[in-house]
């Protein structure tokens, strides 16, 4: 149990570890089930629910996103994307409201906070060495198989070997299971992505979407890639999982310039 007295970061995200120029914020929400301040989602969506388009109630989502501003002090309401699992890169230049349909987002203006959802999806957060930019892109299978990831770093101004990465928490090598459409769409584009393949049984395999991820990012020069060590079909207590659950919430992944 937390108090009000004692709620601190740990008790609703996990922040990005890597070495973000200052100024820079970047961190994942948790799922907040064992803090009872934390969220106002009812199962299946306990508590920290901070997507729409999942089954929750509105009036939980939005409760729930106004406790993140004021938990975090976000110093505006997160940019939102409608996510399709797409290759749609979206650059916000001014806060909003509007929720435009990408999978990934940059911006150069200070304090305008992007956001990605995921529940087994691979969240990957960009930023600039010198911090004058930043992006977030939404990695699912489809989109990473697509090119989320490139289409991101080719529309952000940044060199790509100016650019960090971390990874996010996503569906975990040891317990993502895929099929052949999967693990046949992947090596159809690069036959390295076999690396990131175990069989398991007949047509299935386990499938690391943070190599792949890593593989996708060195292939466009982004080098200095972090994180990847969390996975949310583990750790039902930490994360939402739509695969382990089958009906779930959304964390959010965010990142910002503050100034």
């Amino acid at each position: 149990m937390c108090s009000a007295v004692t709620l601190s970061p740990e008790h609703y995200r996990l922040d990005a570890i890597w070495p973000a120029p200052p100024g820079v914020v970047a961190f994942t929400t948790l799922r907040a089930s064992q803090c009872a301040q934390v969220g106002h989602s009812l199962a299946p969506f306990d508590r920290f629910n901070l997507g729409a388009a999942c089954g929750d109630t509105s009036e939980a989502v939005q409760a729930n996103r106004q406790q993140l501003i004021a938990l975090a002090g976000l110093p505006n309401p997160p940019c939102w994307l409608r996510q399709t699992h797409g290759t749609t890169v979206h650059r916000f230049d001014r806060s909003t409201s509007d929720a435009p349909e990408a999978d990934a987002s940059i911006t150069g203006a200070d304090n305008l906070v992007l956001a990605i959802l995921t529940a087994d999806c691979l969240p990957v957060l960009l930023a600039a060495r010198d911090g004058s930019e930043v992006g977030a892109a939404h990695a699912g299978w489809r989109g990473l198989c697509s090119g989320v990831l490139e289409s991101t770093v080719a529309a952000m101004k940044t060199s790509p070997s100016q650019l960090l990465a971390w990874l996010g928490p996503a569906a975990g090598p040891d317990h993502y299971e895929v099929g052949t459409e999967v693990h046949d769409a992947f090596l159809a584009v690069d036959p390295q992505a076999e690396l990131a393949f175990v069989p398991t049984r007949p047509g299935h395999w386990l499938c690391n979407l943070f190599l792949l991820a890593r593989q996708r990012l060195a292939k466009v020069g982004v080098s200095a890639v972090f994180g990847g060590d969390h996975c949310t079909i583990q750790s039902a207590a930490r994360w939402f999982s739509h695969r382990r659950d089958g009906r779930s919430g959304r964390m959010a992944s965010l990142i910002y310039r503050q100034r």
